[in-house]
């Protein structure tokens, strides 16, 4: 299988390369169109600052390239965001493959802390890809409110979309590669799909 993961300018990208590593796929780490649209499975990851990312991938044309993917393609963490509509970390316009904005995280009581880091629970799943009270990693201090593409729910704070689905394009506001078992099997099953 040929799985291909987006490179530009945000971290996180070799921990999802290992966790590939470990489930026995060796990724293409590219920037380059065709290599993406020819892959059987992209991965879009990433941890960093929405408008740095989405200034890089619009000047590489990343960004039409992405929108045009018709194999599944799994977002995560600043991935997840991205193919969003409008992010308030830089107020910028993202990708828009779900119809969502991300909005940053305001505290109501003294022992909400931003980011959010930790494990949290998996609820209200599409069970394609995701487990029934299942706990994952996250680090974020933004987040997708819960919506139409709601395809899991975490609550931090408040409730919101640990995990969105819409068409080909999957994504999840944790770190599956970070998450034991339960990311490993989650990965298993986009490579499944």
């Amino acid at each position: 299988m040929n799985v291909a993961i987006v490179k530009y300018n945000a971290g996180n990208i070799y921990s999802v390369v290992n966790a590939l590593h470990r489930l026995g796929v060796e990724p293409l780490l590219t920037d380059d169109a065709e290599q993406l649209r020819k892959a059987d499975r992209v991965l879009f990851p990433g941890q960093g600052e929405a408008r740095g990312a989405m200034e890089y991938l619009r000047e590489r044309g990343l960004d039409q390239v992405i929108r045009s993917l018709t194999q599944p393609v799994l977002g995560i963490c600043v991935g997840q965001q991205l193919l969003c509509r409008h992010s308030e970390e830089g107020d910028v316009d993202c990708i828009g493959i779900f119809d969502a904005d991300v909005k940053r995280f305001s505290p109501t009581r003294h022992e909400d802390k931003v980011p959010c880091m930790g494990w949290n629970k998996l609820t209200d799943v599409d069970p394609l890809l995701f487990e029934e009270n299942s706990y994952v990693y996250f680090v974020h201090s933004y987040y997708v409110p819960v919506c139409q593409y709601t395809a899991a729910v975490a609550d931090y704070i408040l409730p919101y979309s640990a995990a969105l689905h819409r068409d080909n394009f999957y994504a999840c506001q944790f770190h599956p590669e970070k998450s034991g078992k339960v990311g490993e099997r989650i990965i298993k099953k986009f490579l499944e799909l």
